[in-house]
C-alpha cells in the first residue's frame, strides 16, 4: 500500500479499515461471513462476524479492518476459504467507507446503511440509518472518514433501548429557569412535586389514621354508630386533603391533632351523606397545621 508524502503525524490519504494511533481496542475472530468487506461495519451474529444485511436491529461489532500482513486492500471482500481470521476495531481511531452522497460534519454522528442493498455496512450521516456512538473526526479522501468509536455500540445501542434503566431520575439535572423548585435533578423535583399531586387514597377504616404524606381525596364509609378517624399534624406545606361522606351507616368523627381554623377547632362531624370538608396544609406562627379551605356541612368543634 502506498502512502503520499506528507509530515509524519499527518493523516496519510489512505482507504477505509485502517486503524490510527495507540489507544484502540482490536479483537480477532476466526468465526466469520465469508465476503467480509474491509472498511465496512460488521456485525455480531449468534458468535459470528458477519455482513450486515438487513436485518432488524444488529448487534454491530465495529469495523472490518485491513490486516498489516494481508494482501487484501480497502473494500476488498475477505475469502474465508483463504484466509483464516479477520481484524476488527471494537473502539478507538479508525477510517471507515462511507456511502456516495453523504455528507458527513466534522463532530457529526455516525451511521451505518443496513437496507439489504449494496451499501449495507457504509457508515453515513443519515438519522434513519443505524445508529451508532461514533462521530466523524476527519475527511481523508472521498467516501473516506477518519471516524471514533467509543464506547461499543452496543453497549449504546442497549442503553438507549432500555426504557426502564437506561438513566435514574437521581442522574439528571433540571435547568428550572422559572426558578420553581430549589431542586437541582428530576428525583428530587418529583420528590417535592409528588405530595402537592392529589390520589384517591384508600379510607383507613373505623379508628384509622389518615395519612398526610401527600395530597389525597378520601371517600369514607362507617360501619357503626361512631366511627371515629385521626388526623396528624401536616408535614409539608401545600399538601391538601379532601375528605367526603360517601357511605352513611352512622356518624363519623375526625379529631386532629391541632387547631383546623383559627377557632382551634380539631372535631369534624360527618352525619348525613354527601358532606365534604377541604384542608390545606400551611404555616402559622413557625408550624405546620390544617386551615379550612372548603366545608360543606360538616360540624366542627
Amino acid at each position: 500500500m502506498a502512502f503520499g508524502t506528507a509530515f509524519s503525524d499527518d493523516i496519510a490519504a489512505v482507504g477505509s479499515g485502517e486503524r490510527y494511533g495507540k489507544s484502540n481496542v482490536e479483537l480477532s475472530s476466526t468465526v466469520f461471513e465469508d465476503g467480509l468487506i474491509i472498511g465496512r461495519f460488521a456485525k455480531l451474529d449468534t458468535g459470528s462476524i458477519d455482513l450486515l444485511d438487513g436485518s432488524a436491529t444488529p448487534s454491530l461489532a465495529g469495523v472490518v479492518l485491513r490486516s498489516v500482513s494481508g494482501d487484501l486492500e480497502s473494500g476488498e471482500a475477505i475469502d474465508a476459504a483463504i484466509y483464516d481470521q479477520i481484524d476488527y476495531i471494537r473502539s478507538g481511531l479508525c477510517t471507515v467507507a462511507v456511502k456516495t452522497g453523504e455528507s458527513p460534519a466534522v463532530l457529526g454522528r455516525v451511521y451505518v446503511s443496513n437496507d439489504g442493498g449494496a451499501n449495507d455496512g457504509l457508515a453515513t450521516a443519515t438519522n434513519t440509518d443505524v445508529a451508532v456512538n461514533a462521530e466523524f473526526i476527519q475527511e481523508i479522501k472521498t467516501d473516506v472518514w477518519l471516524i471514533y468509536l467509543a464506547p461499543p455500540p452496543g453497549d449504546i445501542a442497549d442503553h438507549i433501548g432500555d426504557a426502564t434503566g437506561a438513566h435514574a431520575a437521581s442522574a439528571i439535572s433540571v435547568l428550572d429557569t422559572g426558578a420553581y423548585t430549589t431542586a437541582i435533578q428530576v428525583e428530587a423535583a418529583l420528590a417535592e412535586l409528588y405530595p402537592k399531586a392529589t390520589v384517591a387514597v384508600t379510607d383507613p377504616g373505623d379508628a384509622g389514621v389518615i395519612p398526610v404524606t401527600r395530597s389525597a381525596t378520601i371517600a369514607f364509609t362507617t360501619t357503626g354508630v361512631v366511627d371515629t378517624r385521626s388526623l396528624a399534624i401536616p408535614s409539608v406545606a401545600g399538601v391538601s386533603l379532601l375528605f367526603s361522606f360517601d357511605v352513611d351507616v352512622g356518624d363519623l368523627v375526625i379529631t386532629a391533632a391541632s387547631g383546623i381554623n383559627v377557632a382551634a377547632n380539631t372535631v369534624m362531624t360527618f352525619d348525613t351523606i354527601g358532606q365534604y370538608i377541604r384542608l390545606e396544609a400551611a404555616q402559622v406562627a413557625g408550624v405546620m397545621v390544617w386551615r379550612v379551605i372548603a366545608n360543606d356541612g360538616v360540624a366542627l368543634t
